[in-house]
C-alpha cells in the first residue's frame, strides 16, 4: 500500500511567530516578523500568489511596495513559464525536444544552465540537471509515485552526465544529445527569489521577506532595522521548530528528505536522487540549509550537500567558503563558522545539539 505525503505551504505572516509550514520540494521554514510598536505599517503591502508549483507569498514595505510585489510576482510568473520541464511551451521543453539541435536561450536560462555546471563541476557530480529521466522514473513530475525497477535505473543512468551539455555563452545558445533531458528544478526557485529581489531593490524598496514555497530571500533588514528570524523545523517532526537563524539582505534555503517523499512496503522514498545511484540519497543527512546572498547558489547547494553527505558537504563549505546548517540523523547539528553567532537552537527538548 502506497502513501503520498505532498507537503504545500500556505503562508500566512504575522506581526509574531507563525506555527510552522512545509514547502513542496523545499525548505520546512517559520519566519518571524516582531515590528516596533511604533512602526507605521500603513506602508505594508502583501501579496500571496501560486507559481513554480508551490505557494508564495511576497512581503514588502515602503512607498511603492504594492508595485514592487506585483511585479516581483508578475517576474516569477514569467520565469516559470520559461523553466517548467512540464510545460511544452518552454525554453526547457524546447531543448529536450530538440536533440542535437542548439536552441536559443533567454539570459536566464543560460544564467541557470550555466550555474547548474558549475555546481556539478565542483560537486564531483552531485547536482546534475539531466538528473530528470531517473526523477521521472520515481514519479516526482509526474505525480504516479513507484519505485522503479533495478533495470530500469541503470538503464536511464546513462543519459545522466551534464557533461553532455554544450552550452554557448557567446552565442546565447544550449544544445543537448538524444535521450539527454534536462531539469531546472533544483535551482529555479532560487534564482526566482534572487531575480525578484533584484527587481524589489530596484524600486527603493529596502525593507522585504519573499517567500517563495519555504526558499526564503530577505531584502535589507526588517523595518525596525533588525534581522530576520528563519526558523528551520525539527526534519524527524516538521510540526515543530527546531533552530533558528538571524539574517539581513540574505536567502536561506533548506533541502530534506522528509519534504517531499512516498511510501511504498513500509519504506519511504524521498525527492532527492543521488545521480551517481539514480535512488534517493541516503548518508545521513536529515537536512541542509544554505545561508547566502545568492538564493540561486543556496538553492542548488541545499540539494548538492544533501547528496554529497555530512563529511564531504563539509569541505565543500570548507574550499568553497559556503556557510551552511547539517542536520545527521544522530541528531547532531553542523553550523559552519559564520553563522554560529546568528544561529540558535529553539527547542532543547528535541534531543538535537551542536556537533563538537
Amino acid at each position: 500500500m502506497k502513501k503520498r505525503i505532498l507537503a504545500l505551504i500556505m503562508v500566512t505572516l504575522f506581526f509574531n511567530l507563525t506555527a510552522c509550514n512545509n514547502s513542496n520540494g523545499k525548505t520546512s521554514s517559520v519566519y518571524e516578523i516582531s515590528l516596533s510598536s511604533d512602526y507605521d505599517n500603513s506602508n505594508e503591502k502583501s501579496l500571496s500568489f501560486f507559481a513554480m508549483d508551490t505557494y508564495m507569498n511576497f512581503k514588502a514595505y515602503g512607498e511603492n511596495a504594492k508595485t514592487a510585489v506585483n511585479e516581483a510576482s508578475a517576474l516569477v510568473e514569467d520565469l516559470e513559464n520559461k523553466l517548467s520541464v512540464t510545460n511544452p511551451e518552454s525554453e526547457i521543453s524546447k531543448i529536450n525536444s530538440s536533440a542535437n539541435n542548439a536552441i536559443k536561450i533567454s539570459e536566464d536560462t543560460l544564467a541557470l544552465i550555466s550555474t547548474a555546471l558549475d555546481v556539478n563541476k565542483k560537486s564531483g557530480g552531485a547536482f546534475d540537471i539531466t538528473i530528470y529521466p531517473i526523477v521521472k522514473l520515481w514519479g516526482f513530475t509526474t505525480g504516479k509515485y513507484e519505485v522503479p525497477n533495478k533495470e530500469e535505473i541503470l538503464k536511464n543512468l546513462e543519459y545522466v552526465d551534464s557533461s553532455n551539455i554544450t552550452l554557448n555563452e557567446k552565442e546565447g545558445t544550449v544544445t543537448v544529445p538524444q535521450n539527454i533531458e534536462i531539469d531546472l528544478g533544483g535551482i529555479a526557485k532560487g534564482y526566482a527569489g534572487k531575480k525578484a529581489a533584484e527587481k524589489i531593490r530596484s524600486m527603493g524598496i529596502e525593507s522585504a521577506l519573499l517567500n517563495l514555497g519555504g526558499n526564503i530571500q530577505t531584502i535589507g533588514s526588517k523595518p525596525d532595522g533588525s534581522a530576520w528570524g528563519v526558523s528551520i523545523c525539527n526534519p524527524e517532526d516538521s510540526s515543530k521548530q527546531l533552530c533558528r537563524i538571524e539574517v539581513v539582505d540574505k536567502a536561506v534555503v533548506t533541502s530534506g528528505g522528509y519534504q517531499r517523499y512516498f511510501e511504498e512496503n513500509g519504506k519511504s522514498y524521498h525527492h532527492i536522487i543521488d545521480p551517481k545511484s539514480g535512488y534517493p540519497a541516503e548518508n545521513g543527512l536529515l537536512s541542509v540549509t544554505i545561508v547566502d546572498e545568492d538564493g540561486m547558489l543556496c538553492d542548488a547547494l541545499s540539494t548538492t550537500l544533501f547528496v554529497l553527505g555530512k563529511d564531504k558537504a563539509l569541505e565543500y563549505c570548507e574550499k568553497y567558503g559556503i556557510e551552511a546548517i547539517l542536520m545527521t540523523d544522530d541528531k547532531k547539528i553542523y553550523v559552519t563558522d559564520g553563522l554560529k553567532e546568528s544561529f540558535s537552537i529553539i527547542d532543547q527538548t528535541s534531543g538535537y545539539f551542536l556537533a563538537e
